[in-house]
């Protein structure tokens, strides 16, 4: 059975640089059926930032109140198609052919940024857009970010005396008239919002020029580093940390080929950072950074992150590149979160120094995993993409294990492309909070679920099934922004 819907919502101005990429797609509706050179140390600084907090800033507009999202409605067609156009309208129908920087960046994208929310029931909700067309934080305006991904999100662990949210982005793209579409490896947004249950207000970037998010981490500048990637953010002592990874290539999807995994580091909230060659685990072997521990073969496991900070240790899940590994498990005092020779990796039964003796904790597949502990359910809660394309979590009464079996809170039937759940680290209660991206329409939406009837004992091995083939989640429509002009003078 199909019910179709119409509806639009009200969003922030598209500017003309970017108009022409989400002109086709910002109207009515869409339906609804059911079913730089080797260093010792780099340090990456800034010209401004649209934090108030920091020094030589520059403004940005937008609000930094919460506002709940617009109802839903519909029409007709199909949610699983792709609208042409990739970031910067790279694609040919709906072929998915690609040309351009990023359709060699990232080959898989086949629809342009529309700001296209899903109208889902059940018990989760796609609340609004973060970044992109359509989204109340006006991305594109105040930090020229049209399409992007991933926001994984840390608690700043009130840096400057700023109690805030950090999330950071991986490929970003702009301006879609300039050479290269304004392409950035990663980017970074700061939230003070403390309402979560209707949206996430963006209150400031790091900038490199007036309203234009600056790639904070460019990497080593070795030979094959193709872009650098956030995989897990954490803040120790309101030192902030990122664990990035330096990808060669991106593959078939799924799959990629990473060069190593680093630690950056900030002492200014995010505005500049240094990535710091002693925390390097090597992929290949002479990947040609100075300075960096010796290669070790187990390293390929340790390539994407997750952080928990709990007893005064930073625990650190690994995953190996791609979205078809296990995830291992490795702690490391806090003090001590940028020495690789005081990381301790779990065999199963014991805490150990050896990387090679590390045991899977979660079973594969787990891809763009997030891990936190949560009230509600008493329970440490795993999210991460599973082989269907779907967002799944599984829980556990300690880091170690043993994880339940897997809950579907997002289906990829119902969301087609998706990717990438984070969860909010101010996320505690029944309701939880996260973010998911679509790689066809990329850009980061933000979700809520009602964890009520999902407690589940760790033992439970017993993947649940996917509520979408059971007919308690479908989706009924969905929503696209109304293109507003620019008005003279705002």
């Amino acid at each position: 059975m199909t019910h179709e819907t119409t509806s639009r919502r009200r969003a922030g101005r598209t500017p003309g640089r970017t108009r022409a990429a989400v002109a086709a797609t910002a109207v009515a509706v869409v339906l609804a059926a059911t079913g730089a050179a080797p260093a010792a140390a780099q340090s990456f600084g800034s010209s401004g930032s649209s934090d108030p907090g920091s020094s030589g800033s520059s403004d940005s507009s937008g609000s930094s109140d919460s506002s709940g999202s617009s109802g839903s409605s519909g029409s007709s067609g199909s949610f699983g198609s792709s609208a042409p156009g990739g970031p910067c309208g790279q694609s040919s129908g709906s072929s998915g052919s690609v040309t351009g920087s990023i359709g060699r960046a990232l080959p898989w994208l086949t629809g342009s940024p529309d700001g296209a929310l899903p109208q889902l029931t059940g018990r989760t909700q796609a609340v609004e857009m973060v970044t992109g067309p359509g989204s109340p934080n006006d991305t594109i305006e105040r930090f020229s970010v049209s399409g992007t991904d991933l926001g994984i999100m840390w608690d700043n662990d009130n840096a400057g005396g700023v109690h805030q949210t950090m999330m950071a982005f991986g490929d970003t793209v702009g301006d879609c008239d300039t050479d290269g579409d304004d392409w950035r490896s990663n980017v970074l947004f700061r939230s003070a919002d403390t309402t979560l249950a209707d949206g996430m207000r963006i209150d400031s970037s790091p900038l490199d020029a007036p309203n234009h998010s600056k790639e904070i981490i460019p990497g080593f500048g070795i030979p094959g580093e193709y872009t650098v990637i956030p995989t897990a953010g954490v803040a120790v002592g309101g030192v902030q940390y990122i664990r990035v990874m330096g990808v060669q290539s991106w593959d078939t999807p799924g799959n990629w080929t990473t060069l190593y995994s680093a630690l950056a580091s900030s002492t200014d909230n995010g505005e500049n950072w240094t990535l710091d060659p002693l925390t390097v685990r090597a992929n290949v072997a002479n990947v040609g950074i100075p300075g960096i521990p010796q290669f070790d073969p187990a390293n390929a496991n340790f390539q994407q992150s997750a952080f928990v900070k709990e007893g005064g240790f930073v625990y650190e899940f690994g995953t190996p590149s791609g979205r078809s590994g296990s995830a291992l498990l490795a702690r490391v005092p806090e003090a001590q979160i940028g020495a690789l020779t005081a990381y301790e990796y779990w065999t199963g039964s014991a805490w150990v120094p050896d990387l090679s003796a590390a045991v899977p904790v979660i079973d594969s597949p787990v891809s763009e995993l997030s891990v936190q502990w949560n009230a509600y359910l008493n329970k440490y809660v795993a999210m991460f993409t599973d082989h269907t394309n779907s967002i799944v979590i599984r829980q556990a009464d300690r880091l170690e294990g043993p994880w339940s079996g897997t809950q579907t809170i997002l289906s990829g039937q119902l969301v087609p492309s998706l990717y990438g759940g984070f969860m909010h680290p101010w996320s505690s209660g029944r309701y939880l909070e996260f973010v998911g991206t679509t790689w066809d329409r990329y850009n980061v939406t933000y979700y809520r679920t009602d964890l009520n009837g999902l407690q589940m004992a760790a033992q439970d091995q017993a993947n649940r099934p996917d509520p979408a083939t059971t007919g308690e989640a479908q989706r009924v429509g969905t929503e696209f922004p109304e293109e507003q002009e620019p008005t003279t003078g705002q």
